[in-house]
């Protein structure tokens, strides 16, 4: 569907338009690989929550679009990973190491 047509039938029928966008959202979530999907529904719900907090489409876009760069500027965000890969270069084929080691203690259930 086109643009126009979407932004058509928001103003017409915003019921049958929510119901369209979350059938698009849906294809596209279940399109993605299997072990991606689980993030791309707790991303949606995220989406959808900041949606539900703006007082008009204006200030959900702005509070989405915040969550974005945060994502890419902010803690633990995708520039901060890049930064660590640029650290830690390593050459193709190469194994990479865990940062940090760790001992695994065998704990008893209880009653044994």
């Amino acid at each position: 569907m086109e643009f126009n047509q979407w932004v058509e039938m928001a103003e017409k029928d915003p019921e049958l338009f929510e119901k369209l966008r979350q059938s698009a959202i849906n294809d596209v979530i279940e399109s993605a690989p299997t072990e991606h999907r689980q993030r791309l529904r707790c991303l949606q719900w995220r989406i959808d929550q900041e949606r539900r907090r703006s007082k008009n489409p204006l200030g959900a876009c702005v509070r989405i679009s915040r969550m974005m760069w945060e994502s890419v500027a902010g803690r633990g965000g995708l520039l901060e990973n890049l930064s660590q890969i640029k650290e830690y270069p390593f050459s193709r084929g190469a194994a990479l190491e865990p940062a940090t080691k760790a001992d695994v203690l065998p704990f008893r259930s209880p009653g044994n």
